[in-house]
This record gives structure tokens, sequence and C-alpha cells, in this order.
């Protein structure tokens, strides 16, 4: 895979440094330029083409969303992030509808940087797999002008990871055994959801031979599930907080999760409070997703 590649907007040099830092010490890629000013950063981008830029919302010449609209007015299709010291919901909901991937608080926190940069990255390698077997699907079709089209059935991998996609949970320890549970469910034509224990024994055995190792494995399993429901729970109540209007939040938040349980994690990031572990309910998580991702294999 080749390494990604990183772009830097930001006024401010301590903070570009610091991004910089972050970005090829983790060895998450390369960045391969950075600028003080929005107007300088869009010309630069537009020759370089980076897979990723970060980009600060407020700047001397012209803000970040300006800025983002040119890029993608000029054919720019990578992906930003952006990172700033605002905190207006407002401003920030209007950031999220230019198309940026996350939107970061200053004060830089590096562990923060890093984690939403691993579940990009884990985007972009999903988004250029799928564009390689594209290609090599359209490859394979070329000299068959006379023939009868062909449609490629999607895989139920293909619609868990883009699901998750949305949800923010490709980069999830718990993202493998939601796509096999899913695999294992579609290829036995499931109506109803099996007993939670009866999906994990049947995932652990892939992996684990002897009964204890298969019941110490369905334990783990259901751990990273839940670790996982969480994590969708927690980005869905973020976009939602930003934009309740948010389409993955309208489409996945109510279907995926109780109203309490939003609720109550919206009120949790609004205030800057403590997590809770909350009471995600695993099963109901595990039926809407086998429900949703059957629907969008149809």
């Amino acid at each position: 895979m080749t390494t990604l590649t990183y772009f830097i907007i930001d006024d401010d040099d301590v903070s570009r440094r610091m991004l910089q830092s972050i970005v090829e010490s983790s060895g998450l890629g390369e960045v391969i330029g950075t600028a003080d000013n929005g107007t300088e950063g869009v010309a630069e981008i537009l020759r370089v083409k980076p897979d990723v830029v970060l980009i600060d919302l407020l700047m001397g010449d012209q803000d970040g969303m300006e800025s983002i609209a040119q890029l993608r007015a000029g054919g720019f299709h990578g992906k930003f992030i952006m990172i700033s010291q605002v905190v207006d919901k407002e401003m920030v909901g209007q950031a999220y509808q230019t198309g940026i991937e996350f939107f970061i608080h200053k004060p830089i926190n590096k562990l923060e940087i890093q984690a939403v940069l691993e579940k990009v990255n884990g985007q972009l390698k999903l988004d250029r797999s799928l564009l390689e077997i594209r290609k090599s699907l359209a490859y394979l079709e070329q000299g068959k002008a006379q023939a009868k089209p062909v449609v490629k059935e999607r895989t139920a991998r293909d619609a868990a990871y883009h699901m998750m996609l949305d949800m923010g949970i490709t980069g999830e320890s718990g993202s493998k055994d939601i796509v096999a549970i899913m695999e294992y469910l579609v290829d036995r034509r499931e109506q109803e959801m099996p007993p939670l224990q009866e999906l994990y024994e049947a995932i652990a055995a892939k992996y684990r031979q002897s009964d204890k190792e298969i019941a110490k494995e369905s334990k783990a399993i259901e751990q990273r599930i839940r670790r996982t429901a969480l994590a969708a729970l927690t980005h869905l109540s973020c976009l939602g907080l930003t934009d309740y209007s948010n389409p993955k939040f309208e489409h996945y938040a109510p279907m995926f999760f109780d109203f309490q349980e939003v609720r109550l994690r919206m009120k949790e990031i609004d205030e800057e409070a403590p997590t809770c572990k909350g009471k995600v309910s695993i099963k109901k998580f595990l039926q809407a997703f086998y429900w949703d991702l059957s629907r969008k294999m149809e």
C-alpha cells in the first residue's frame, strides 16, 4: 500500500510543526507540504494532490471552509480534517457540511490526532482497495461489448464496511468480528437473529479449536463488539450534536440505539463530562446492522 500523504494549512507555526511531528513520528504517513494561509495552501494542494488535508478553520486571508470550497471546485477529492479553537456548534456544523471527515478542537492532543488519523487512514485504504477491485472487474469486462452486461453483486463484507465507514468504526477492533457475524448470517440466509452466544461461538470456532479456547474467544468477541458499538454511539452523537439533520445521524442513530442512549451520550459530549460505560444493547445493534445490511445488498 502506498504511503499516505498529508498537507497542513495553519497560520500558527507551532501548530503546523506539532501536527507534522505527530503524523511522521507515528508512522501515519508523510507530510508533503505546509502553508500558513488558505490562498497559498489551495494553490499548492491542487499541485501536489495529497491524500489528506489538515486545515485550520480561522485564518487571516480566508477561512478553512472557503479554502475547502475552492479545492472542491478545483477538482480535489482528498479528505479533510479541520482543527480549530472554535467551539460554536453552528460553525462546527457548517464545517461538517463542507465535507470534512472530523473536527478536532485545539489545543492539539497527540492521542486524539493519532486516533482520528488512523480512522481516516483506514477509510482511505478501504476506498483504494474497493477502487482497485472495480478497476480489475472493469478490465475483465473489456472485450465483452456484445455480451449481456454483468452487474457485480454486492457482498456482505463490502456492505458492512461501507456501513462502518458511515459510523466511524472501521478502525475499531470489533469491526472484524461484526463483518464475520454478518457473513455468517448472510451465508445461512437467517431470517431471525440467532442467540448471541451461538453467534460468538460460531465465529470463535474459526480461530480456536478446544472448547475452552472457544469459550474464552467468545467472551473476547462480545467485549470487542460492545466497545465498537459504544464507539459508533459516540461518533454518531458527535454528528448529531453539531448537525441534528446530518443524514448519517438521522439514519443510524435511531435504528441502532435507544433514544435515551443517544441523548445521554450527546449530553455528556456537550458538557464535556466523563464518558459513562453506557448500556448499549449488542443484540439491538447487531439486529439493526443485519437488517440494514440485507436491505443494502438487495
